[in-house]
């Protein structure tokens, strides 16, 4: 029998379906990425926001359906609570590690990362992390990469803020002995006193105190300009409750876990005319701030915190290394890491130097007007 053209185009084109059909899906890869964070205790609200940020991220790189060594990848998060304990944190990184991940994105507190950071190097895992320390990257790791701007540089456009803009020649500072507020409000000492400023009071206390009456009562005797606090919060808010009740009427001014909602609830009427310093720039300002704070809402049914944006561009800094590499191997990535050049949510120009601090400086004051925190100026630069 003669079977003619059409039937065996037919034919042909029904095999090769068949052959799709039958034709094993891509072969998938998890790739497990570490985080850690306070998740619980009063700084359990940073650690959350910080850690949506990368659910965010994560969720959207799964439905690109990336290829990583020859195999779609899936990313996982593999998230554990360190409580804002460097002891706790050293623990939990060594059980990350244990869990196989192909990076880091982590820790939160400078407290915790940078005693973290020893564990991951000598992995030779990449982290990239929210703290702000300047001692984080200068370790020396070739592994250490961060989220935000460095203490360093947000100290100095402080210290140059208070002398220059408000036009205090004195100034008290207040740490809470971490490494974030003792290396901030030094960073801060630094540029008051290179513009021309004088410290006349240093002040101690810790992240856990809620009464300050001692040391403040000590400042007031000072009579400064301006007094700033290098610590949290949960600190900063009763803090300001208590200098109104001393009569001190120098304004507060604190770093960007200062610069939250829960300062408000906490110092309540009294958080009037406090001034912060956050890295980076106002959300609606960013790159794609408002793209990122619309996903950020349908996503979690609320407004995105301060660390959640940069939370969100580290995750892809990690991702987009492993995509220009091909690989979730941390010995091929890295290297794109290094180089890394790109447009994220909270910048244009996303880039690390050597030592793996963010290329551009962008440092942010605010003050509390109306019970709200609203933007004075943005302070822009570009580190060498």
């Amino acid at each position: 029998m003669h079977l003619g053209k059409g039937f065996k185009l037919l034919a042909a084109t029904a095999a090769t379906l068949a052959a799709f059909a039958s034709a094993p899906a891509a072969a998938e890869q998890v790739v497990k990425l570490g985080f850690a964070a306070p998740l619980t205790g009063p700084q359990s609200h940073y650690g959350e926001d910080m850690r949506n940020g990368l659910t965010l991220a994560l969720e959207e790189a799964n439905a690109q359906k990336i290829e990583l060594n020859g195999e779609v990848a899936r990313f996982e998060l593999v998230s554990k609570d360190d409580q804002a304990d460097p002891r706790t944190a050293v623990q939990v990184a060594q059980q990350i590690v244990d869990e196989g991940v192909q990076g880091i994105l982590g820790h939160f507190n400078s407290g915790t990362t940078i005693p973290a950071s020893s564990v991951y190097h000598d992995e030779g895992l990449p982290q990239i992390a929210m703290a702000t320390s300047p001692e984080y990257t200068a370790q020396g790791f070739n592994t250490t990469f961060r989220m935000m701007t460095s203490d360093t540089q947000q100290g100095a456009a402080a210290g140059e803020f208070i002398v220059k803009d408000l036009g205090a020649k004195t100034v008290a500072l207040i740490d809470d002995r971490t490494a974030y507020g003792q290396g901030l409000a030094d960073e801060v000492a630094k540029a008051v006193e290179a513009h021309g400023g004088t410290i006349v009071a240093r002040e101690y206390t810790t992240d856990k105190a809620n009464d300050f009456t001692a040391i403040l009562t000590n400042i007031r005797g000072k009579n400064p300009d301006v007094i700033f606090f290098g610590g949290l919060d949960a600190q900063s808010g009763p803090m300001r409750r208590q200098m109104v009740r001393l009569g001190i009427k120098a304004p507060l001014m604190s770093g960007e876990m200062t610069r939250s909602d829960t300062f408000l609830k906490l110092a309540g009427d009294d958080a009037e005319g406090t001034y912060a310093s956050l890295a980076g720039v106002p959300l609606q300002q960013m790159a794609a701030g408002a793209q990122f704070e619309e996903a950020y809402k349908k996503r979690f049914d609320k407004g995105p915190g301060v660390y959640a944006p940069y939370a969100y561009d580290g995750a892809w800094n990690m991702i987009t290394a492993m995509k220009e590499a091909g690989s979730s191997k941390p010995a091929d990535y890295l290297p794109k890491l290094r180089t890394l050049q790109r447009a994220g949510a909270t910048s244009e120009s996303i880039a690390y130097t050597e030592t793996g601090d963010l290329k551009e400086i962008a440092v942010t004051i605010y003050k509390v007007e109306g019970g709200k925190w609203v933007m004075v100026k943005t302070m822009l630069s570009h580190a060498k």
